[in-house]
């Protein structure tokens, strides 16, 4: 029970620091404790529901989500996440933790791309940003991540939008993909939840503050700190899985 409240505190302050959805860290944390991958993505979905509504909260509250544009991705990765529990259960567990050390090294390749943020924000049609939301959700959902890992760079790099609202947007989204994730894993049986509601219900007191710390240090700092987070993953999983 304390190393869950741990997890889960501190699982939380990276969502809301990062914007992420949690599963990116909380996934190879709990296959160190000993669960079986698939048991572990299960729980990550969970926790991310408790930390991607209450992150989201705070978020509106301090007027840095837009509802509007995120709404539209959002149904579409509710859609597509609802796909996830049996395209896991197509996989064997080895393939699904190469699967999430592919996303990991994306994340971390991603952040060394220099954006222009000063560019005029772009506006794409609905159709588009549903496709997104669609194909992000059914993915991210798979391995237990929230989907925001990819869809913060799309926002930042593709569509100009400045990187703190892309962040906001990006734990938006995982509301949607992480409700939809829990109705299909739980289905197949892939979810513990009495880890990931202790796990979730600790989580949202280090999303509070990971929010705060968000709002209080610059970008670069944040970005630097995020390399740190997602080498010491893709070390992990390497080690893991290789060695």
């Amino acid at each position: 029970m304390i190393e869950l409240l741990f997890l889960g505190a501190t699982v939380g302050v990276l969502s809301g620091f990062f914007g992420i959805g949690g599963g990116t860290i909380l996934v190879p944390l709990l296959l160190i404790l000993g669960y079986e991958v698939k048991i572990a993505i299960g729980i990550a979905v969970v926790q991310m529901v408790f930390s991607s509504v209450y992150g989201s909260y705070l978020n509106h509250k301090k007027g840095t989500l837009d509802s509007a544009m995120i709404g539209v991705i959002g149904v579409g990765g509710f859609i597509g996440a609802l796909l996830s529990g049996n395209i896991a259960s197509s996989f064997d567990d080895v393939t699904l933790e190469i699967i999430f050390l592919a996303f990991a090294l994306f994340a971390l390749m991603r952040l060394f791309i220099k954006t222009k943020e000063e560019l005029p924000q772009r506006e794409v049609s609905k159709i588009w940003l549903f496709i997104i939301g669609f194909i992000l959700g059914a993915i991210s959902m798979t391995i237990g991540v929230g989907g925001s890992i990819l869809l913060v760079p799309i926002l930042v790099g593709f569509l100009h939008v400045p990187l703190k609202k892309a962040i906001s947007a990006g734990l938006f989204f995982v509301v949607f993909s992480s409700i939809a994730g829990l109705i299909s894993h739980a289905k197949i049986g892939h979810v513990d939840f009495f880890s990931g509601v202790t796990i979730g219900l600790a989580s949202l007191f280090g999303v509070y503050i990971g929010i705060h710390l968000k709002d209080r240090v610059g970008i670069v700092l944040q970005k630097r700190l995020l390399v740190i987070f997602y080498f010491l993953v893709v070390a992990y999983l390497i080690q893991r899985i290789f060695i």
